[in-house]
């Protein structure tokens, strides 16, 4: 299968997260060749292509860690047929058992393969499971710092318990799936909804104060907007504080008035 006849250059990784350091490959090429795996990620599957505009082409891991070295090669060259020149990281691995670097890469292919070095911000190497790592001890602003921009999930808004509205504060509640969630909290956020962004205050984690489910909700600040539909976007700012069981939904209530003013000052 060819992609397509015209491109000439391309960069070869999983990009998950599209961060800084992929950037640094992205921007040598005409088109992206992701590598696709399973779950976990930061951005999951053609998702990557909002964050760039280079055109993005996709192979799976499952049908590729099979191939020696010498095929994969075979099998770019003939998906891009005006091949002459490939960008990888200094890291990069691939056929299988991963017998090939970046140097066997340069030694098969007979046009230019450029290397990249490693990137590093404030002294930390920008990698995707590094990336992740913040997200899960609630380091949102370091993963925004390594990726450039604010780690952003989707979701599809789902039906909640009902107690938000009556009790404490209306939320948009949202089934989430394959993507790395941030440690379980509340957390400064903004919320896209039909292509307009909202202010916003989101809890993601176990409900302890009531039926201890899982639950991802986000709340619109000082905004009514009725029935919310379909696949809305949460992007990440600040974590305000981790999650807690509280006495009362009086209690709770109290809490989350003064996170919301607390996200507010965040977001002003």
């Amino acid at each position: 299968m060819k992609f397509n006849n015209t491109i000439k250059s391309i960069a070869i990784g999983s990009f998950d997260g599209i961060h800084i350091a992929h950037k640094t490959l992205i921007d040598q090429v005409d088109a992206l060749v992701i590598i696709e795996r399973n779950g976990g990620y930061l951005t999951p599957g053609y998702k990557r292509a909002s964050f760039t505009d280079k055109m993005c082409c996709f192979y799976h891991f499952d049908v590729l860690k099979h191939l020696t070295p010498e095929t994969f090669v075979e099998r770019l060259q003939t998906d891009f047929p005006q091949l002459g020149r490939i960008v990888v990281g200094y890291d990069f691995r691939f056929g299988k058992d991963k017998a090939g670097n970046a140097q066997v890469l340069k030694a098969l292919f007979d046009h230019e393969v450029i290397i990249v070095d490693e990137v590093s911000i404030q002294g930390i190497p920008v990698h995707s499971r590094t990336i992740k790592a913040y997200l899960k001890e609630g380091n949102i602003q370091m993963a925004n710092v390594l990726l450039g921009r604010k780690y952003h999930i989707e979701g599809t808004v789902v039906k909640g318990q009902g107690l938000g509205k009556k009790e404490l504060v209306p939320t948009i509640n949202l089934k989430i799936q394959s993507y790395q969630l941030p440690q379980e909290g509340v957390y400064a956020t903004r919320t896209q909804i039909d292509g307009y962004w909202f202010d916003s205050v989101s809890f993601l984690g176990h409900r302890v104060t009531t039926d201890d489910s899982f639950a991802v909700e986000t709340h619109i600040l000082d905004k009514e907007l009725g029935e919310v539909k379909g696949v809305i976007r949460l992007a990440f700012t600040a974590h305000i504080r981790e999650n807690q069981k509280f006495d009362s939904l009086e209690t709770l209530k109290q809490q989350i008035e003064a996170d919301i003013e607390k996200v507010k000052e965040c977001l002003t």
